[in-house]
């Protein structure tokens, strides 16, 4: 082997020798990269703690209110027994022709001042058409409402009644009964024909 030989020998090995080491690097490079990829969140914000399942917060959704139905039931029931069709009303109507009311300590000059307008009228209620216990409900709603607003002067329709058997209008006697019954009702005239007359009540509350 001559001198020329063992030099080209030696090219060889180095060649082979720098070869290895560049994949060496490469395969490093590569590793490195893949790590770094796989830590690019932790890298990014921090070291990063497992959370435990005991750590977890517990949020509960919040259950719906109850329906006030009891409350409901004691109202209706209290509309009812406000204003029962059994009460006894004719003692304490005015004998006059019209059937008016007042309650004591009202003076006389209250049902004048109704008969004439005196008062403005600021609701009222049609129960014309509707069945007792629907008119004494509804009825009973809407002087609870009038009272809750600070009303004096309502108008409550009843009908004449001449639909009804015999001529006589039963909501015309009933509305009368609930409304000597009611606390709020301090005095009740026939409206004036241009009001409904026969057909209709003007009726003061309580301020």
């Amino acid at each position: 082997m001559n001198a020329e030989q063992l030099r080209g020998i030696q090219r060889e090995l180095q060649r082979r020798r720098e070869a290895s080491e560049r994949q060496a690097r490469e395969a490093h490079e590569e590793a490195l990269r893949l790590d770094r990829e796989r830590r690019q969140f932790e890298l990014s914000v921090g070291p990063v703690t497992r959370i435990h399942e005991t750590a977890r917060a517990k949020v509960e959704t919040p259950q719906p209110l109850p329906l006030p139905r009891q409350r409901e039931r004691d109202e209706q029931a209290a509309f009812v027994q406000a204003m029962s069709d059994e009460f006894d009303v004719d003692s304490l109507l005015e004998t006059d022709e019209e059937l008016s009311f007042r309650r004591p300590g009202v003076p006389p000059a209250a049902l004048q001042k109704l008969r004439r307008g005196g008062w403005s009228l600021q609701a009222q209620i049609d129960l014309h058409g509707m069945r007792r216990d629907e008119a004494r409900e509804q009825l009973g709603r809407f002087l609870q409402q009038c009272s809750l607003r600070g009303l004096r002067c309502v108008r409550v329709v009843h009908g004449k009644g001449h639909g009804s058997p015999g001529k006589e209008g039963i909501l015309r006697v009933k509305v009368r009964r609930w409304l000597v019954q009611r606390e709020e009702v301090l005095a009740f005239v026939q409206a004036r024909p241009a009001e409904g007359g026969a057909g209709a009540l003007v009726v003061l509350l309580q301020g």
